[in-house]
């Protein structure tokens, strides 16, 4: 199947429109966030459970919605109230390598973050300043602030780093869900003043495959300066909102096996 730029970008737009429907939702990770309608609630959700998405979507699920129950279906109200008592019952939690250690950092990050700093929104406002062209940056900034207290060194692997050429999918992913303004209602668009614009795409086995059969990425690996080419030919065809082609590149690959 060959492409001119044109049709190329026709056929993104058919197959973002076609997943791109409160449907995709269920069989997602996003439908954990999704079980809830305040703010902060969607936003911790969405973090803890784009932390732990990656291998099979039913396990994804299962263990999400085991870690929302465990906080009892109110995010907010345990980040804040939590004490070290109240998170010993996370010490059994596996999620392949994340485990009950890692877990416990979150959850102390996370209270750290909203005790701290202003909540999640803030911190990553702060990363991209007036300067800053994509998540890059934005997303270094959080993970120093992330793991700015006491902590395993082993936890600091389910953080990606863009600087260390990671392709930082699960975050790239979250951050999609928080600032894309979609009207469908599948991304939430939460957060209002960083620009859809400047997010940039999340990039794993599916969509690398899709992209690079369709012409969209020539380099090999899936890392960092991957995610930038990419992202940058998907700006051709949407400058302020690159990344919905996401929706189409995984579900081709996922659903329809491109």
């Amino acid at each position: 199947m060959s492409f001119t730029p044109e049709t190329l970008k026709d056929f993104l737009e058919e197959k973002y429109l076609l997943y791109n429907r409160p449907s995709f939702i269920e069989q997602d990770p996003i439908s954990i966030p999704h079980l809830f309608s305040r703010k902060e609630d969607i936003e911790i959700s969405a973090f803890l459970t784009a932390t732990i998405s990656w291998g099979q979507r039913p396990s994804i699920l299962k263990n999400a919605h085991r870690l929302m129950e465990l906080m009892d279906m109110a995010p907010h109200d345990f980040i804040m109230n939590a004490k070290s008592d109240d998170t010993k019952r996370f010490r059994q939690f596996v999620h392949r390598t994340f485990n009950g250690i890692d877990c416990i950092y979150f959850l102390k990050s996370l209270q750290n973050i909203y005790q701290k700093h202003q909540g999640l929104e803030k911190v990553f406002q702060s990363g991209f300043g007036k300067d800053a062209t994509d998540t890059g940056k934005a997303i270094s900034h959080f993970r120093s602030i992330f793991f700015e207290l006491s902590h395993p060194a082993r936890t600091e692997k389910h953080v990606s780093e863009p600087s260390r050429n990671s392709a930082a999918k699960r975050i790239n992913m979250y951050l999609r869900w928080m600032i894309r303004q979609d009207e469908m209602g599948v991304d939430f668009g939460l957060w209002k003043i960083i620009s859809p614009s400047k997010l940039c795409c999340p990039l794993d086995l599916h969509s690398g495959s899709v992209a690079r059969k369709l012409g969209l990425l020539e380099r090999k690996q899936d890392d960092w300066k991957a995610v930038c080419e990419l992202t940058g030919n998907l700006r051709r065809f949407d400058p302020s909102d690159p990344v919905k082609y996401d929706l189409a590149l995984f579900s081709l690959g996922v659903y329809e096996h491109f």
